[in-house]
């Protein structure tokens, strides 16, 4: 398939239009058709292996997910489909629910068997809410009520008590909009907004369940479910209440975007990629959103096109388990070869019609492009540090904790680390662990497990987190520019204990790194091995060392890491004083701050 021309004077930053996302919706369709099974009831995509739930259910995802994408593509252009996707999608329909239970080459897994089928009817009923008029009122009464049989089950309790709760609402509202059980419907759309109104905190900041993990499922769940579902029902009361809070949530998010399209990569699930594009586009659908149409377009568009230029396809058109190719670390086991289709969220915009201003008006710079930010998410302890001058984004994280670490076990690399970017790690496996902060016992750093906020400010983000029993770690981020002030008080630990401070892992290709010791560490940052990391190979990390000493010990660095070429060492940036437990740092623009981490905010 040709790719579209550029069009640099709409889309100057990009180039793209919304003919290049007809394109690559097309091709991402075509490209899967060659593994749909006989009857075309499953998408049997191959991969390295399967997921925990099976080879069945992920056929079932490979199909449901691609279903998604082939509504969003044909729902935008109202009902036109040259490429005939909804005639496929509706004999695998009829094939995946024509012979419920069977072990034969089409039929769907049961939810009473499969678990992960409640994740996939909510791509399901979502497409077939879209194309209603075009695929769902031009069934038989048979499929349909086939269909309406294996959805049923979904409106149930979610069995998983994180943003599953609206996998069953996103079914209900289907079943609502055909008339169908609509009181068990009703029912379960309050139901499960219910039970996610226990984790937002505010500012657009949920919480992925009672254990504060914050990362993309704000965006292409928690929001993206609720919101879509009162825009497409019509429901002014359910969009006045969850309109706001997705736009105060986009308010902090277009932040967490790169000038070359990039999302941070942190949090779990990063295979699903461009999906992060879903909430602006979201914003823009149904008018709740801070950011212009130009300024929309230029962030969804310069998302799918770094996935497209950065390899998540392979030769053969299919999107990876990776971030940019394959990169097993990256991948849970709940993943299968069928999951980065996850991605087809990012294509929301494409309901938006031809002739809408984030289609035609000019593309509009992101905020990493037109100024330096700093910029603190205080419900997920969280703080954002933007530099224009090469349009990086990092992410510091003083309170985003999917962290489960028992004695001896490694912490999970998508939430423990102090840091993230959009142009490094974070490093996985058993090599040194990047943006870490660890003592030393037998060998062996400790893990940072579960990190309790400690407060926000304009410029800074705290946390505490207890590596050992009887050990407390009080730790703060003070940034500036390109620099950060990384401070990290010690309690209880024993006399003589070695700890380690590690930076941002780069690769020989990518943005300079630098650590500079303040207050605690020995003179010279050295150099650790960090291996593979989902940038590339061979990235490494400066690494700087020290031993505690009294009840209290206070350990202080400078850090940063710019793509600028030949960037004047860290240490030049700031004048830090230590006076106790107090730093005063004097910037290089003659500004002053106070950090003491036992009362950071």
């Amino acid at each position: 398939m040709p790719t579209p021309p550029e069009n640099r004077e709409l889309s100057p930053y990009t180039g793209w239009t919304r003919a290049h996302w007809e394109a690559a919706a097309d091709r991402l369709l075509l490209d899967v058709r060659p593994f749909a099974s006989p009857g075309g009831g499953l998408v049997d995509l191959p991969g390295p292996r399967p997921s925990w739930s099976g080879a069945r259910s992920d056929g079932l995802e490979g199909w449901a997910r691609t279903f998604l994408l082939a509504a969003l593509r044909v729902a935008g252009a109202h009902g036109e489909d040259p490429h005939g996707h909804l005639d496929r999608y509706a004999e695998g329909l009829a094939a995946g629910t024509g012979k419920p239970g069977r072990d034969d080459r089409d039929s769907w897994p049961l939810m009473a068997d499969t678990r992960q089928a409640i994740v996939e009817s909510a791509s399901i009923a979502l497409g077939l809410r879209l194309t209603r008029p075009w695929l769902w009122d031009r069934l038989d009464d048979r499929t349909r009520q086939r269909a309406v049989d294996w959805l049923l089950p979904a409106l149930g309790p979610s069995p998983v008590d994180n943003n599953w709760w609206l996998f069953g609402l996103t079914v209900a509202g289907f079943l609502q909009d055909a008339g169908i059980e609509t009181d068990r419907a009703a029912a379960t759309i309050d139901r499960s907004l219910a039970r996610i109104e226990d984790w937002y905190l505010g500012d657009g900041w949920y919480s992925d369940g009672d254990n504060r993990a914050f990362d993309h499922y704000n965006a292409w769940a928690l929001h993206f479910y609720p919101v879509l579902h009162a825009h497409l029902a019509g429901d002014e009361d359910l969009l006045g209440r969850y309109g706001p809070r997705l736009r105060a949530h986009l308010d902090a998010y277009v932040h967490l975007f790169d000038a070359n399209g990039a999302p941070v990569p942190y949090g779990r699930s990063l295979i699903y990629r461009f999906a992060a594009a879903a909430a602006p586009w979201l914003g823009t659908l149904t008018g709740h959103t801070p950011l212009t149409p130009g300024a929309t377009r230029r962030l969804a568009s310069g998302a799918l096109r770094y996935f497209h230029r950065h390899g998540a396809t392979d030769e053969r058109g299919l999107l990876t388990l990776g971030w940019h190719g394959p990169y097993p670390p990256l991948v849970q086991e709940y993943s299968g070869p069928g999951s980065p289709y996850w991605a087809s969220k990012g294509f929301l915009g494409l309901l938006l019609p031809a002739g809408h201003p984030a289609w035609t008006d000019p593309e509009e710079p992101l905020p990493a492009e037109r100024a330096d930010t700093v910029l603190p998410f205080a419900p997920a302890g969280l703080l954002v540090q933007t530099t224009a001058a090469d349009g990086l984004v990092r992410l510091h994280n003083h309170g985003s904790n999917h962290v489960h670490s028992a004695p001896g076990e490694d912490d999970d690399p998508g939430y423990a680390r102090h840091a993230y970017s959009t142009r490094t790690g974070p490093s996985t496996g058993t090599a040194a662990a990047d943006n870490h902060f660890s003592l030393i016992v037998d060998g062996r750093a400790t893990p940072r497990g579960p990190a309790v906020p400690a407060g926000t400010g304009p410029d800074r983000a705290a946390s505490v987190h207890h590596p050992l029993p009887g050990v407390r770690v009080l730790s703060a981020t003070l940034v500036h520019g390109r620099a950060e002030l990384r401070a990290h008080l010690v309690l209880g630990a024993p006399e003589g204990t070695p700890v380690r401070q590690t930076g941002w892992a780069v690769t020989p290709d990518g943005p300079h790194a630098q650590l500079h010791p303040v207050h605690g560490y020995r003179p010279e940052a050295g150099e650790l091995p960090t291996g593979e990391t989902l940038q590339g190979p061979g990235s490494r990390t400066l690494a700087l060392h020290g031993t505690t000493h009294g009840p209290a010990a206070l350990f202080a660095a400078l850090a940063s890491l710019t793509a600028e070429p030949d960037p004047a060492p860290v240490s030049t940036l700031a004048d830090v004083r230590v006076d106790g437990c107090l730093l005063t740092v004097t910037w290089q623009d003659g500004t002053t701050a106070h950090l003491d981490p036992r009362s950071p905010a």
